[in-house]
């Protein structure tokens, strides 16, 4: 019986992730490249093709490097004799040629229906990594119907629907932040060298995904602080031996970081082995200097880009819910996910406050709605999202639902012990359990329908809390459109024989 179960649950599982990947890579097989695609496909083929990093430094290597790989395999072509490569030999030059390299080697020196598309195929398996991890880590947090329930929402939101495909850092940085909050609390608990190690492995992931990450260190210090303020349940009781255990969560955080930073020394360390290291004049000629710069240059490149990073992540312009602002606004983000989520998510959020509520006044706080021994990763997932988001508020950055991603992943999590609450509301003898079991289901159900629905205009999705009203008087930048559209406008063009056509192009190449 219980095989038989299991067999269902994996062919729930498979068919979500299926649908998933139908709907997700059938969108982007209909769009042209988007405008940062432009950059990063150039410079991940030139991390492989040639070992030298110098093309788009401002964002870490690691999501690049893995979308060029089949491109690599298939024989791309480059054509490193172009001014576009050898201009880019200099910080500020790269950030000039990498869009005029990309912008060639998508669209002159190969197909570009081809490279765009098998480029676009490793960062769908990464969407689907994530889609695993979530579904894993809420059985975990829940049960199996709390993993199906976190799973089915994440499978049909539309910003991973839209993004998830595109050769971008953010579903990867996503990827591996879940991944590093989740293994956070086995710090706590003595873990072998491996699991330190994997630790490190997985803070790597995530600081050359996207320099961002660095975040996850404010998190590692709220989560202590959060120990010191309120206990669970494995914490010791004894003064001293607290102590211990808490000085042996920072040790081992300590190690995993520096394994962490081995590991991406190691990669950059690899992947510059061909850059010049003329820009590395800091260090004057002597016989031993070439060596030298050789060992420093991928502290120097990562340093670089994260001080690139610093510069383009200022404030700027913004536009939200019909008005200008001359830099981001605390709220952006939080009308954001209110407009680009669907509203069976936001609904099913709501339900899980009020369950919760109901549950803790009705079992007089005797009934925990987390599984015991999971009160650790709980507190870890939503102080990290706490973190995250008040960053995003306080971030004069406000461009895309591509960079709450986090935020979106950690909230769907946050849904996981919602079938158990209700659970324990029905041994309680609550009377709205079964309704409320039924109201989670059809939820659930009608984030799947929306998705369908909405196929395959994901990038400028809003649902029924837009009254209608036209996208672009309510959300701005890549919400709407990041070039993605281009051949809908091409078939419009051709299907009513126009010569001519005004368009305002959104990118630089």
């Amino acid at each position: 019986m219980q095989t038989q179960q299991s067999g269902k649950v994996f062919a729930a599982v498979a068919l979500l992730l299926a649908m998933m990947a139908l709907l997700s890579g059938g969108a982007a097989r209909r769009e042209s490249v988007t405008v940062d695609e432009v950059a990063h496909i150039g410079a991940g083929v030139s991390y492989l093709q040639k070992l030298d990093l110098r093309m788009n430094e401002e964002h870490p290597p690691l999501a690049k490097a893995l979308a060029a790989l089949p491109l690599v395999l298939r024989g791309v072509h480059a054509d490193y004799s172009n001014i576009s490569w050898t201009f880019s030999n200099k910080m500020f030059n790269s950030h000039l040629g990498e869009w005029v390299f990309g912008h060639w080697l998508i669209m002159r020196w190969n197909d570009p229906y081809s490279t765009v598309l098998w480029a676009r195929v490793p960062m769908l398996l990464l969407t689907l990594l994530l889609g695993i991890a979530i579904y894993v880590y809420g059985s975990r947090l829940g049960d199996v119907r709390g993993g199906l329930l976190c799973l089915s929402v994440y499978a049909s939101m539309p910003a991973f629907l839209a993004f998830g495909p595109l050769v971008i850092t953010d579903i990867a940085i996503t990827l591996f932040w879940v991944l590093a909050v989740w293994q956070l609390p086995e710090m706590w608990r003595s873990p072998s060298r491996w699991g330190v190690l994997k630790f490190g492995l997985v803070l790597a992931g995530a600081f050359l995904s996207k320099f961002s990450s660095g975040l996850l260190f404010f998190v590692f210090v709220a989560f202590a602080l959060s120990l010191r303020w309120r206990g669970v349940p494995e914490q010791p009781t004894d003064k001293a031996a607290r102590r211990a255990w808490r000085r042996r969560g920072w040790r081992n955080l300590a190690k995993a970081t520096l394994w962490a930073a081995c590991f991406v020394y190691v990669f950059y360390f690899v992947f510059s082995w061909n850059q010049p290291t003329d820009s590395f004049s800091i260090i004057p000629h002597f016989p031993a200097s070439p060596f030298l710069r050789r060992l420093l240059m991928p502290l120097w490149i990562y340093l670089r880009g994260l001080a690139g990073f610093a510069l383009t992540a200022g404030s700027r312009p913004t536009y939200i819910l019909g008005h200008s602002y001359s830099h981001g606004v605390w709220f952006y983000f939080p009308a954001l996910f209110v407009l680009k989520s669907p509203l069976a998510f936001l609904l099913l959020l709501l339900l899980a406050v009020v369950v919760a509520i109901l549950l803790k006044g009705r079992s007089a706080g005797q009934r925990s709605a987390i599984p015991s021994g999971m009160e650790l990763h709980w507190r870890a997932v939503w102080v990290s999202l706490v973190v995250f988001v008040a960053a995003c508020m306080l971030n004069r950055l406000d461009l895309s639902i591509r960079h709450f991603s986090v935020a979106l992943a950690l909230l769907i999590l946050l849904l996981a012990p919602l079938p158990g609450m209700l659970e324990s509301l029905q041994r309680l003898n609550w009377r709205g359990a079964r309704a409320g079991n039924w109201v989670t289901i059809g939820l659930a159900i009608a984030s799947l329908a929306t998705a369908v629905w909405a196929y395959p205009n994901y990038f400028p999705f809003l649902n029924v809390l837009s009254m209608g009203r036209p996208g672009y008087l309510l959300v701005n930048d890549s919400n709407l459109d990041w070039n993605q559209a281009l051949p809908e406008v091409e078939s419009f063009v051709r299907q009513r024989g126009l010569n001519q056509i005004l368009l305002d192009e959104y990118g630089f190449s």
